[in-house]
């Protein structure tokens, strides 16, 4: 099963050298184990665009769609065996990289 393990940011600013030595870590031993799929890094929200399209014209907004002090700054999406198995690669992957996290199975 796949799941999107999305790295939360309070705004604290990006990550210090020690958390991306600690995130390349846990990057290598996500490939070596085979729970790698694809991984990521995001801007900051204030650059973003908002498209909304559902209606007889496209919308497009600058800014991010929800204003919030927290935001998805990266996320991994990985394979794991079960939800047990991604929330212990998560609970992982949070000290790595010093920031909440949240997992969500994909459907």
């Amino acid at each position: 099963m796949q799941y999107l393990v999305s790295v939360i940011d309070d705004g604290t600013g990006p990550d210090t050298a020690t958390e991306q030595a600690a995130i390349d870590a846990f990057n290598d031993r996500l490939r070596a184990e085979g729970h790698w799929v694809f991984a990521g890094g995001l801007g900051s929200p204030d650059p973003a665009t908002v498209v909304d399209n559902r209606g007889g014209e496209a919308i497009v907004t600058d800014g991010p769609f929800v204003e919030s002090k927290e935001y998805m700054a990266g996320f991994w999406i990985i394979e794991a065996a079960d939800l047990d198995v991604a929330l212990k690669l998560a609970t992982e992957g949070s000290k790595a990289c010093n920031r909440k996290i949240e997992v969500r199975p994909f459907l």
